[in-house]
């Protein structure tokens, strides 16, 4: 059964420990959401789960709670490795990490967060000293695993967090690697915002006899999300984006861009136009992510422009505006940006810059939602090329994948044949067509050559 995110009930009548209720209380939560109520009594008693639920519905807690109960009644004298949680972003290691040592205060249990981006040496030595809890993230555990430097085998339980984002990431064969090392007898959590195959394909091999929780519909998206695309001329976004800020005088504005070096550029320019802001992304180290990043909750910076990979383990409680400078070239990722808005039943604005280029994603984006996002046009930024209307009815595409590779190449191909009005043809530069034909046969023997080297593989 699944409830509505207005519905709430006390943590006492879950089954936790007298200890972890009486933390509960002092973080100020005497009442368990949805996710919370219907995952926890099912993970005490030892059963695998595959539950639904999206970002900031409390997901962690429904995990973490319950593993912490079951640590306590069956304390080992041994420091072994007794609870694996797999996360995909080094963020999200870190906020998770922080919850079981939160809600674990008091109790003897030593935790720790293992990831890329930073030194191996500490937590080599964390790990020799002994650790009950491991958070960690694919790449940096298997780093470990090959060194020797960390033991699996009495793991008693084994979370797979954001389980979509780690196969959309290309985690598939890392987290096959780790499952290996694992014993046979464990007890499987598996968190995900959406299902796809992928998903399924994986719960089905991974989980025994799991109960299935879906908390919200899915693809579903806050309630209290107010969404609204605002069209604009593609070269205007940035100007469009500095209007939004200053009159509406927004504060802790996260912003999502598609690229690495785009996040940086436009965070230089709001700086410039007087908008304290910062940028996060992968090739910033862990520490100047942590920094920007808390910074950002503080309210020392106004903006955090951010790549998706790097935002995905942003936990913000009062997070008024998300802005999409760019749309997602995966439509599930819409779902995950404005899911960091709108967070324990509050309101809040996802806006989307939208130029009529982008019109293919925002038709992913409509049909995945089965809604029309309302359009406003601002003024003084009218856009000459105006968005069409999605047909909300879904593509009928039997082979379609959901992972992140694969959508991102139909993305090129359907943006070869764009559904907008043309736009206007503007005077021909002398030698262009020169360049253009050169550029063709360059573009089309490079082609030539990639599929040639395809062929001799075989996979």
């Amino acid at each position: 059964m699944s409830l509505s995110v207005g519905y709430l009930m006390s943590f006492k009548n879950l089954g936790l420990s007298d200890e972890l209720l009486n933390t509960i209380q002092k973080e100020g939560y005497s009442e368990a959401t949805p996710v919370q109520e219907e995952t926890i009594p099912f993970i005490i008693q030892g059963i695998d789960i595959l539950a639904g639920a999206q970002t900031g519905t409390g997901k962690t807690a429904a995990f973490a709670l319950p593993i912490l109960n079951r640590l306590q009644k069956s304390q080992s004298k041994r420091k072994v490795i007794r609870a694996l949680i797999l996360t995909p972003t080094r963020e999200l290691a870190a906020q998770v990490n922080n919850s079981f040592r939160t809600y674990g205060a008091g109790l003897p249990f030593k935790t720790i967060e293992i990831f890329g981006g930073v030194s191996m040496r500490p937590q080599k030595s964390q790990l020799r000293k002994g650790v009950d809890i491991v958070v960690a993230t694919p790449g940096r555990l298997l780093d470990h695993l090959s060194q020797k430097t960390i033991d699996l085998s009495e793991v008693e339980v084994f979370v797979l967090d954001e389980a979509d984002r780690m196969l959309d990431m290309g985690f598939k064969k890392d987290i096959e690697r780790v499952i290996q090392q694992l014993p046979e007898k464990r007890q499987n959590l598996l968190f995900s915002a959406t299902f796809p195959k992928e998903i399924k394909r994986l719960a089905a091999r991974l989980l025994h006899s799991p109960k299935q929780i879906q908390i919200a519909s899915e693809n579903s998206t806050a309630e209290n999300v107010k969404q609204q695309v605002y069209p604009v001329d593609h070269s205007r976004k940035r100007e469009l984006l500095i209007h939004c800020i200053k009159e509406n005088n927004w504060f802790q504005v996260l912003v999502f861009i598609k690229t690495k070096r785009a996040a940086d550029k436009l965070s230089r320019q709001l700086n410039k136009k007087g908008i304290k802001s910062d940028a996060i992304h992968g090739n910033k180290t862990q520490a100047a992510r942590t920094r920007a990043l808390g910074s950002f909750k503080k309210g020392e910076i106004q903006v955090l422009v951010a790549t998706d990979v790097a935002a995905r383990g942003i936990d913000i409680d009062l997070l008024p505006v998300v802005i999409n400078f760019n749309l997602p070239m995966v439509a599930e990722d819409y779902i995950h940006r404005i899911g960091r808005t709108a967070r324990a039943g509050k309101e809040g604005k996802a806006i989307s810059l939208v130029c009529a280029e982008e019109f293919n994603l925002l038709s992913d984006i409509e049909r995945l939602l089965n809604f029309r996002i309302p359009r406003e046009d601002i003024e003084g930024f009218e856009t000459t090329q105006h968005l069409n209307t999605t047909n909300l009815k879904p593509k009928n595409n039997h082979n379609k994948k959901s992972n992140y590779h694969k959508s991102r190449r139909k993305k090129r191909a359907d943006n070869k044949k764009p559904h907008w009005h043309k736009k206007r043809k503007s005077p021909k530069k002398e030698g262009e067509n020169k360049d253009r034909k050169k550029r063709k046969h360059t573009t089309k023997s490079k082609k030539s050559f990639d599929k040639n080297k395809f062929k001799k593989k075989k996979y």
